[in-house]
């Protein structure tokens, strides 16, 4: 069953977690872990293109 969370939480944990794989996993690239990460946390493609703005430096807000 699906866990029912606050708006934007998925995004918040999907960020956290490549953030934490790129520290444990230095090796694996960026735009795996956000690949990894919309499909983990089941993120919109909205999300994901948030993600990916947020990891190359443009840390823009949803």
């Amino acid at each position: 069953m699906k866990e029912i969370l606050p708006e934007g939480e998925q995004l918040r944990r999907a960020t956290k977690w490549i953030s934490d794989r790129r520290t444990e996993e230095p090796h694996t690239g960026l735009h795996k872990l956000i690949e990894d990460a919309c499909l983990k946390f089941d993120l919109s493609p909205k999300d994901c293109d948030f993600l990916t703005n947020f990891f190359a430096g443009g840390r823009k807000t949803p």
